[in-house]
């Protein structure tokens, strides 16, 4: 199922391991001390100026491409991991799988609602308990509804012992 990655993959995921090392941040420190040491010998020269920020401009340009494209990588990838958990766990909203093709609005709108869930979840004696968007008010109004007949029964009738 592994299939070769091109070129471009490959490049990509050996600059984005190389980039994030202890040893570029060590080179990218040298470089910038060599520079602002070599200052004296350019009289801080418009030339010796336009070096750094040359330099730096087209490395910064270079890694915004190198880093996106790690990012989608990567993001595609928990995403997938992400999908594969709710679709196999029977309490979850199936729903959920593709939240990121819904809009800005849309996303808002169920921030909202995970927002009133927790809530509700302050309410629960059992830190246990969860809901999915699909059954989130239907269990809650059956949990209370459950408790309110428990609370209405009498001490020696009631089953929730804690002993």
């Amino acid at each position: 199922m592994k299939k070769k990655k091109n070129l471009f993959e490959r490049f990509s995921d050996w600059a984005t391991h190389a980039t994030g090392s202890s040893t570029a941040f060590v080179i990218a420190t040298s470089t910038v001390i060599i520079w602002a040491i070599s200052g004296p010998i350019f009289n801080y020269s418009e030339t010796w100026q336009l070096v750094i920020n040359t330099g730096t401009t087209i490395v910064t340009f270079l890694m915004v491409f190198l880093i996106q494209k790690s990012q989608n990588k990567d993001s595609k990838a928990v995403h997938l991991k992400l999908n594969e958990l709710i679709a196999s766990h029977k309490g979850t909203s199936n729903r959920m799988v593709s939240l990121e093709d819904l809009s800005e609005e849309e996303l808002d709108q169920l921030a909202k609602f995970y927002a009133h869930i927790a809530k509700l979840a302050l309410q629960e004696s059992d830190i246990t308990c969860t809901h999915s968007i699909d059954a989130a008010k239907e269990n809650h109004a059956s949990k209370m509804k459950e408790r309110k007949g428990k609370q209405d029964r009498p001490d020696d009738e009631r089953t929730d012992n804690f002993d």
